[in-house]
């Protein structure tokens, strides 16, 4: 009797119309071999890991497609930068199938630099082996540290070059989401005036994500417009939740274009991503944002503007009314303040210790701190860290710096401490609860691009896979690597990233 297959695949989006999508051939590379295999991934995704090791390389490297596979490459557009660009699409990417797990839970398995598609624009359709090592990296400790993301099941090098700059290894990257639409996929049919098509795709994601909205929804009020309305709101939410994550590590996307707003959720594409050191509010990473589009304290506002333009597509299924569709949305996207707010005062409070009920000085606590961090150009993540071993005076010396021995900072510490006292929280408890929610480490960009310079360079893989153990437990003082978790010294700083392509 022959084996099953190695994915459990049943392809939902393969069974929308055909103007959604691209079917995608094989590109197979001459001699590929695996860089990393998640296994935890696999054994959670109902997928044999032992079984993925032996047999997976050919299906991962996009040299055969499974039995019960369909490959296909999404069509979508998006505004990168704030400019339209009406046809991007997967250009170096297919959808090899939609893996279900134990659960009946859904997971799109996706090829990254796979080959030319119908819309790779003239471009080879290949990834650098580079940008496939800072996505595993950075994607997966993203998970760690509990903020929604795609994840990254394996990484392969291809055993051809791809030529950039240079001549450099290709490498694929498969990925794992809870789906790839986007808005930028709505506004691909938006654009065209194909409301069909809209709606079509409107159904499909509150049937894979947002079942609950049928279910609170009566008949009459769907046909009115509501469950759309409904749907608009629940993407906002989980938009704001996941933009808030990131900025409560410190975490700056540096494309958030709408093409790469998840409508699931999910932080998707980590191309010129990176995790801020000093704080400031007006830091950029990505080489190409030279006017700080999507600097750390802007990405508030990119989320708003695009989830406008999100609204902007969905506009004709809100009702008949277009005046009141209008007034709607706009209303919407006033609220959208408040709960952006909200969301972050709860966050940054959990950081400071403060579980208990909002009081009336913790949002100055929070924003003098963050004015005192940035003045003396400190650390984001340890200056964090550090304050749950500030609980108590006697406890200074117990510290990563001596920052805040300094007069301004020590008035502060003296505010926070009283405030923290008005909970009732032993220290020890406190302190815990503190070190929860503050990670000792970080993906450092210049760790992260050392790891990448040694895998492309001198295809050596040991560094990616000790600072991968290492991001799993984020939260954790690891004894091995301690010095991991240290901003970079003088002439380490790692200041420009680039998009993967």
């Amino acid at each position: 009797m022959s084996q099953p297959s190695l994915f459990n695949f049943d392809n939902s989006y393969a069974r929308l119309p055909e103007r959604f999508y691209s079917e995608t051939s094989i590109n197979p590379v001459k001699t590929p071999s695996f860089v990393a295999v998640n296994r935890d991934l696999a054994t959670s995704l109902n997928i044999d890991p032992d079984r993925l090791e032996h047999e997976g390389l050919e299906y991962l490297a996009g040299n055969r497609f499974p039995d019960n596979s369909k490959p296909l490459s999404q069509a979508y557009c998006g505004h990168q930068f704030g400019h339209l660009v009406p046809q991007l699409g997967d250009g170096r990417a297919l959808l090899l199938g939609e893996q279900l797990n134990a659960q009946q839970q859904r997971f799109d398995i996706q090829l990254k630099g796979s080959g030319p598609t119908l819309f790779s624009r003239s471009g080879d359709g290949r990834s650098a082996l580079g940008p496939v090592v800072r996505e595993y990296l950075v994607s997966e400790a993203m998970h760690a540290l509990g903020i929604s993301t795609t994840r990254a099941l394996a990484a392969v090098v291809t055993g051809e070059d791809v030529y950039r700059e240079s001549l450099v290894p290709g490498g694929i990257l498969t990925r794992v989401a809870k789906s790839h639409v986007r808005i930028g996929t709505f506004q691909y049919f938006a654009i065209r005036h194909d409301q069909e098509a809209v709606k079509i795709l409107a159904d499909y994601c509150i049937e894979r994500h947002y079942p609950s909205l049928k279910h609170a929804c009566k008949q009459e009020q769907r046909s009115g417009g509501k469950i759309y309305q409904d749907f608009f709101a629940a993407v906002t939410k989980v938009q704001i939740e996941l933009v808030v994550d990131w900025m409560s590590v410190g975490f700056i996307h540096g494309v958030m274009n709408t093409d790469n707003t998840s409508i699931a959720g999910e932080t998707i594409d980590y191309g010129p991503c990176a995790f801020m050191n000093t704080y400031n509010p007006l830091t950029v990473y990505s080489y190409i944002d030279s006017h700080g589009r999507y600097a750390y304290g802007n990405q508030k506002s990119i989320l708003r503007w695009n989830l406008a333009r999100f609204a902007e597509c969905l506009l004709p299924l809100f009702g008949e009314d277009i005046d009141k569709n209008i007034a709607y949305s706009e209303l919407q996207l006033e609220k959208f303040e408040d709960q952006f707010w909200k969301s972050w005062l709860d966050k940054f409070r959990h950081k400071l210790g403060l579980f208990d009920a909002e009081k009336e000085e913790d949002t100055n606590l929070i924003g003098d701190l963050l004015k005192l961090m940035q003045a003396h150009a400190m650390d984001f993540t340890l200056s964090f860290r550090d304050l749950a071993n500030l609980i108590n005076q006697e406890e200074n010396t117990k510290t990563f710096h001596n920052t805040w021995q300094k007069p301004d900072l020590g008035r502060w510490l003296d505010k926070w401490r009283l405030r923290t006292t008005k909970q009732a929280l032993p220290a020890d408890q406190l302190r815990k609860r503190m070190n929860a929610v503050n990670p000792f480490v970080i993906p450092r960009n210049h760790h992260v691009q050392q790891a990448v310079d040694e895998a492309e360079n001198e295809q050596d893989f040991s560094l990616m896979h000790k600072l991968n153990r290492l991001y799993s437990t984020p939260f954790q003082v690891s004894g091995d690597y301690s010095d991991f978790h240290l901003p970079p010294k003088a002439g380490e700083d790692i200041t420009n990233t680039f998009c993967g392509t």
